[in-house]
């Protein structure tokens, strides 16, 4: 299931909350001309040191551009298409400032994680941070 509110239980008003801390923490870092290796630097201690396992950001059009992890990822911009990360679209298309989806095994490699994503701040992005079955 895929919901659009702030929230149903404390773990996911915590992941809103980190979701949107990041969006605000990258268009301050960008806004200072940090680099992207500075702006994960200081992404990675944060994934180090909370309930947060990883985090996503794309550009307008969907592509990961900063992350936890190396990966070439792109997500769909259709919010009807069949992937799990399609409900993220509506993010890029104004359509929703918030996602939280429901724990489920990855398309990527079948481990169950939670994701929850935000609007970006300073442009049409995906904000996006998940967190493992093992800290849920």
């Amino acid at each position: 299931m895929t919901t659009v509110n702030k929230g149903r239980n404390k773990r996911e008003k915590m992941m809103v909350a980190a979701a949107m801390t990041v969006a605000h923490y990258l268009d301050a870092a960008l806004k200072a001309k940090l680099l992207p290796d500075e702006i994960e630097t200081v992404l990675a201690a944060i994934v180090r040191r909370s309930g947060i396992s990883e985090f996503w950001i794309t550009d307008e059009h969907g592509c990961v551009v900063l992350g936890s992890e190396e990966m070439d990822f792109q997500f769909p911009t259709d919010p009807d298409a069949t992937s799990q990360a399609a409900p993220f679209a509506n993010l890029l298309r104004g359509r929703e400032t918030v996602v939280i989806q429901d724990p489920a095994a990855r398309e990527l490699d079948g481990k169950v994680y939670q994701y929850v994503g935000v609007a970006g701040v300073d442009r049409p992005r995906i904000i996006q941070v998940g967190a493992s079955a093992d800290i849920l």
